[in-house]
């Protein structure tokens, strides 16, 4: 049985602070400590007793400390680096639509052998879907409750976690860059243009993305490319780490921007899709690197998933109900620049039937992803 402390307590926090060896003898069994990022002390004294437990007792020396927070250690260099070598880090995503519905989660492997049957998963609209794939607090309530608690959650990461964590000049400007980056979720990101909107200079819009990055509210996926001659976009794109915050900080209901804002719309389902795809990759032991492709001249796929062995599969997502072909024209590019290696490219939408387009493509129903 794990014992449980919390930093969120303000006396174990100061105990811990001023005296980490003395704290951590007083747990010596397997133990849990929450928001551990609060206490960057305690670092250097779990590494002393991780290695001295190692000594003693090499069968039974893993697992005895369960470290979890609400800030990514391993972008903290001053935290993460006394326990290199010495830790095995999980991300824990908020829910996933699978998960919630039924499914098996196994999307992105069967993927890249083109097999896109149905599971007995639970029947949901991709706006259903998306509500459901959020916090645990939050999900599947009326509108009013989910706007509560994201308001009181982003106050208390960008107001007291990020504190605990970085020193920032201009920590009031972290909701306005939040902000700034929602409007852009699922376009390059442009640290110059961010800057203007968010009066920072750029070096320090590109840190404090970072920090946003570190507290798990902003995460971006790279581009693909390799070295074959073809003109290829390098800048990365930049998503929201949970979709229906991104709707919050909109401030737009889901069905009102559908009819009204359909740009919009699209965007925010390429993020929904976005996030769901990290959060299956993080449920097994798959090996697959997410990343986006974009040509120079403005052929892009959405989303490129790309084994060790050289491997990919591709999507691409459309909120329409019909697809013609001229929608398989990233994908069309990207089979023709990696011929040997492409397995198969979707384009996802808001259809009933799987349909082939050609050779390894496919228009491909969006619930899929958790069916």
């Amino acid at each position: 049985m794990h014992r449980q402390s919390t930093f969120d307590n303000v006396t174990l926090m100061a105990t811990a602070a001023s005296s980490p060896h003395i704290f951590l003898k007083e747990y010596e069994g397997p133990v849990i400590l929450d928001e551990v990022q609060m206490v960057p002390e305690i670092f250097r004294a779990l590494k002393i007793k991780v290695d001295e437990l190692r000594l003693k007792d090499s069968e039974s020396k893993n697992g005895r400390y369960l470290l979890t927070g609400s800030a990514n250690i391993m972008a903290l260099p001053r935290l993460s680096d006394p326990l290199v070598g010495r830790m095995s880090v999980k991300m824990l995503y908020p829910f996933s639509a699978c998960e919630i519905l039924g499914g098996k989660g196994d999307f992105i492997e069967r993927l890249f052998f083109c097999d896109f049957s149905k599971s007995g998963a639970i029947q949901a609209s991709v706006n259903e879907a998306l509500r459901l794939a959020t916090f645990p607090e939050i999900s599947g309530k009326k509108a009013r409750e989910p706007a509560e608690w994201l308001d009181g959650y982003l106050m208390t990461i960008l107001q007291r976690d990020v504190r605990m964590v970085s020193e920032l000049e201009k920590i009031s400007l972290l909701p306005t860059l939040l902000r700034a980056l929602a409007t852009r979720a699922g376009g390059l990101l442009n640290d110059a243009e961010i800057s203007r909107d968010v009066a920072l200079n750029a070096v320090t819009s590109k840190s404090y993305r970072g920090i946003l990055q570190a507290v798990f509210l902003t995460f971006s996926i790279q581009p693909w490319y390799r070295n074959i001659g073809k003109r290829l976009v390098k800048s990365p794109k930049g998503y929201l780490t949970d979709t229906l915050l991104l709707c919050h900080l909109l401030d737009w209901r889901l069905d009102d921007m559908r009819k009204r804002k359909p740009d919009l719309y699209g965007r925010v389902i390429e993020n929904f899709v976005a996030t769901e795809l990290l959060k299956i990759l993080s449920f097994g032991n798959g090996r697959e690197q997410l990343l986006h492709f974009r040509t120079s001249d403005s052929k892009v796929v959405d989303f490129v998933l790309e084994r060790p062995d050289g491997s990919l599969a591709a999507i691409e997502v459309k909120t329409s109900d019909t697809i013609v072909p001229s929608d398989f024209k990233g994908l069309k590019t990207l089979q023709s620049v990696a011929p040997n290696d492409f397995k198969c490219g979707v384009v996802l939408y808001s259809g009933k039937d799987v349909v082939p387009f050609g050779e390894l493509l496919f228009a491909v129903p969006i619930d899929r992803l958790w069916h």
